[in-house]
């Protein structure tokens, strides 16, 4: 009986000596990427390609990629801010459509203070693109074809009026000579629902982005018309024209990257932001961005703190001229 309590005691012992060992390392918790809309987009593309530069590094193996679509990204942003979800080790992906929709209050009351932004990855830029048979072959084609009748052509965008994707066209409209209101759309949820639309047929062109669609042109399925860069991107999409070749001076980055919440603790909010500043000076995460069609871009903390806010009061300012804002 002695010998069955001591056994007992012992075992306890043991138990309790784990545990307070345990405690006293540092926690190893998962790192999640939250993704404000469905799969298939170019945020998602955002936090596959900071899932395998923290796989190649030999970091966190254990990195979870999650979808939170709602309001283009307003669910995800209430979340964080409310702290229903986010913690030390959560990032959210966010673009230049994040930006735009803070801009013009379609975060309701939120302000660019409300979260902590922790790092600019890259830069993407607008498209145009139709699926692999269709009738058009460049830009001047298919504008030419909505001009005359509107009703025969459906766009498909993230977002509704005054979104980014819907402004991509509504300049493009304006230098084709017929109003931004007459063309025909469809608002979807995030680049992936826009590509699945158009390999359904649902519609028959998509305002998108660069990153989004270096995944679907590689088997044909998709003709991109133009990109809405300065000059040609380097990469897989060296052979497509800008608009501005087609005769359309119409120009539009989106800065792609993180935030977390703002109820982080400051340690781990700096945790990252030095995390970001060693990987974004790795060649190798250069390669790999490039490889998902992003150009150039590295600013972390608060100079990109900085960045969104001045992004967000000129962005707010542009949607006040358009009209889209009071």
């Amino acid at each position: 009986m002695k010998a069955d309590r001591s056994h007992r005691w012992h075992h306890c012992v043991r138990l309790l000596a784990a545990c307070l060992l345990a405690c006293a390392m540092p926690c190893a918790l998962a790192a999640e990427c939250i993704v404000p809309a469905k799969p298939g987009g170019g945020m998602d593309a955002s936090c596959k390609l900071l899932r395998r530069a923290m796989q190649e590094e030999g970091g966190k193996q254990d990195f979870k990629v999650a979808y939170l679509p709602g309001g283009i990204g307003a669910v995800a942003w209430s979340s964080v801010v409310s702290q229903r979800r986010g913690g030390p080790e959560t990032l959210v992906a966010f673009s230049g459509g994040s930006l735009l929709s803070l801009a013009q209050g379609k975060y309701g009351p939120a302000d660019v203070g409300d979260v902590r932004w922790v790092a600019g990855i890259g830069i993407d830029h607008g498209m145009i693109a139709v699926r692999g048979d269709a009738p058009w072959r460049n830009l001047k084609q298919l504008l030419e074809a909505i001009r005359k009748d509107p009703s025969a052509v459906t766009v498909g965008l993230s977002g509704t009026v005054g979104s980014q994707d819907w402004l991509k066209m509504a300049l493009l409209a304006q230098q084709a000579g017929f109003t931004p209101r007459q063309f025909r759309f469809v608002a979807l949820e995030g680049g992936g629902d826009s590509f699945a639309a158009l390999q359904a047929g649902h519609v028959q062109v998509i305002s998108g982005d660069t990153s989004e669609a270096a995944y679907f042109m590689a088997d044909g399925k998709v003709r991109i018309l133009a990109v809405l860069s300065e000059q040609r991107l380097p990469g897989p999409l060296q052979a497509i024209p800008t608009a501005r070749e087609q005769g359309y001076e119409v120009v539009w980055p989106i800065i792609r990257g993180f935030y977390m919440s703002p109820h982080a603790p400051e340690a781990d909010y700096r945790r990252w932001v030095r995390y970001f500043d060693r990987v974004l000076a790795d060649p190798e995460f250069d390669r790999q961005r490039s490889i998902g069609g992003l150009q150039p871009f590295a600013m972390t903390g608060k100079p990109l703190s900085d960045y969104i806010a001045q992004t967000v009061a000129r962005y707010r300012r542009q949607s006040q001229e358009l009209g889209l804002v009071r």
